[in-house]
This record gives structure tokens, C-alpha cells and sequence, in this order.
């Protein structure tokens, strides 16, 4: 799975915003569709925006995805 930088989440909203095709934003992005899918479900802020679809907040995603690396913590090596 791809892990986007927020350069790369403000990007995605611009085009989402734009009424860009989720496979056009993959392209542009360089991911996988299923990333812009799981993105997008990562900003989704409740509401919906300008164009009548489910509105994205690239803060937002960002601050979920820090929390979700900081509550896996350090994970343990099962070693030799």
C-alpha cells in the first residue's frame, strides 16, 4: 500500500474537487485506485461538497494517518 505525503493529498483534493476521475487521480498520483479510494474514506469530513459528492479534507486524512501510525507503536521483531 502506498503511503501519500501531504503534497500528495492536496494534489488529490484539487482533482477531486476538479470532478477528476479516481483512476485520472491514481495516474496522477502514481497509486493504485484502491488507495484513492481509501484516501478519500480517510478525509471524509461528513458532508459533501460543491459537487454533491462526499467532501475530502487532506488535513484531516493527514491527522488520521499520524494517529494511526502513532497508536501501532513500535512493533516487536520476532527474531533469531
Amino acid at each position: 500500500m502506498a503511503r501519500l505525503t501531504m503534497s500528495d493529498r492536496l494534489k488529490l483534493s484539487e482533482l477531486y474537487l476538479a470532478e477528476r476521475r479516481t483512476f485520472d487521480i491514481a495516474c496522477a498520483l502514481g497509486v493504485s485506485m484502491t488507495t484513492v479510494y481509501d484516501e478519500l474514506k480517510r478525509g471524509y469530513t461528513g458532508e459533501l461538497d460543491k459537487n454533491q459528492r462526499p467532501a475530502y479534507d487532506p488535513e484531516l486524512a493527514q491527522r488520521v494517518t499520524m494517529k494511526n501510525i502513532r497508536r501501532c507503536g513500535k512493533r516487536r521483531r520476532v527474531g533469531t
